[in-house]
């Protein structure tokens, strides 16, 4: 490999907020990696801060044109640049889209178990929940189409938030699932806002769709999310893209995220950007091959040493979503006494709505010696918490 995913990093007293732990924990719960970013990307923020001067800054081309480059080389899409406005980052953007595409009251759809902050987004806004959980069965997630199809009939339901591929149980949806969903939206007149923030990390062959190229009904009636912050570690960078081909919509939004102050880059978003999206391709296929190998490890190690726990096998993101009701349905209480008797800090799943009461969320986006210490303290807790 090229690059070194290896490096034990240490990230205690550097404001980090996956880090601001205690000395003897072991954090395993944010989506943040403990890798160091791609290298092209540091040399790009070297040669901007070189310049010394900071200025007011306008989005070129340039940025646009290395986000269809990207998207045209790793996922076979090639959206119009035309489509395409900068954002301060995704969950703002969700936040910007909730208040211009739908009303107070209204209902916004989400798929439990899925990415909590979703649930601020939709309820700090004065907008209702309504969620189309999703089903699980032989340890796969799957859509409950009759209950999505009722609940986007709804005549409140004017918004869906997908999240493509899925956070927290790491599914890649198929073509034919989003096609089948983009026909029912349209159908009701309901919005998709496709979140594709993890589309990147996925394993070798389970390449992820981006919702919006699968069909026309996709495409006209989508708010599409794309970010490098997870893909390579730069969430403080503050840097997405939003991908509207349709221009209504496309105006609607961009008057939101305009007057709410969401369009305008800091210093380092757009060099950072350019070069993760034009240089990095080599680095996020080895990183990608560091974390599949990362949760075979993780797989592995539960088969032998906790068989009462069952890991879900999702092929995106580099979150892990672990199954635990042979052990109990209150996970919250399961990670207090991991934490508590351990210092791993993983993640409950209740947050997550749906039946993340049952499940957990370990992060493995970390060296390989990391991770096997992440995986001792989970067995100790874990034989803990059963001998209490």
């Amino acid at each position: 490999m090229s690059y070194d995913f290896s490096e034990m990093i240490d990230r205690r007293h550097t404001n980090s907020v996956k880090w601001d732990v205690k000395d003897n924990e072991l954090p395993m719960w944010v989506a943040d990696m403990d890798f160091r970013t791609a290298p092209a990307i540091v040399d790009a923020i070297k040669n901007k801060a070189d310049a010394g001067i900071f200025g007011y800054e306008e989005v070129p081309e340039a940025y646009f044109e290395a986000v269809q480059h990207w998207y045209a080389t790793e996922h076979n899409w090639a959206p119009n640049t035309d489509w395409m406005r900068f954002v301060t980052g995704v969950v703002p953007a969700i936040s910007s889209a909730v208040r211009r595409v739908s009303h107070l009251g209204d209902n916004v759809l989400v798929q439990a178990p899925v990415y909590n902050i979703f649930y601020n987004s939709i309820v700090n806004n004065g907008r209702h929940i309504l969620a189309n959980d999703l089903h699980f069965h032989d340890g796969n997630y799957e859509v409950d189409w009759a209950d999505l199809e009722a609940k986007l009939a709804d005549p409140l339901t004017t918004l869906m938030i997908l999240c493509n591929p899925h956070n927290p149980v790491g599914k890649v949806w198929q073509p034919d699932e989003l096609r089948r969903l983009a026909d029912l939206a349209l159908a009701n007149h309901v919005t998709v806002f496709s979140d594709e923030i993890h589309g990147d990390i996925t394993d070798a062959g389970h390449g992820y769709y981006p919702f919006a190229s699968v069909s026309d009904a996709a495409a006209n009636n989508s708010i599409t999310a794309v970010s490098p912050s997870k893909t390579f570690n730069v969430a403080a960078l503050h840097a997405a893209t939003l991908i509207i081909p349709n221009k209504f919509l496309r105006d609607s939004v961009d008057r939101g995220i305009n007057s709410e102050e969401l369009a305008e880059p800091n210093a380092f978003a757009i060099p950072g950007t350019i070069a993760a999206y034009t240089q990095g391709a080599e680095w996020v296929h080895e990183l990608n091959a560091t974390i599949t190998a990362n949760k075979q490890t993780l797989t592995a190690f539960i088969e032998k040493n906790l068989p009462d726990l069952h890991v879900i096998k999702g092929h995106a993101t580099y979150l892990v979503w672990i199954d635990c009701r042979d052990v109990t349905h209150d996970t919250q209480a399961l990670c207090d006494v991991i934490r508590q008797t351990t210092g791993l800090f993983i993640t409950a799943g209740a947050v997550y709505g749906g039946d993340g009461h049952d499940f957990v969320r370990i992060n493995v986006a970390c060296p390989a010696e990391r991770l096997q210490d992440g995986l001792n303290r989970l067995a100790q807790g874990i034989h803990t918490f059963e001998q209490k």
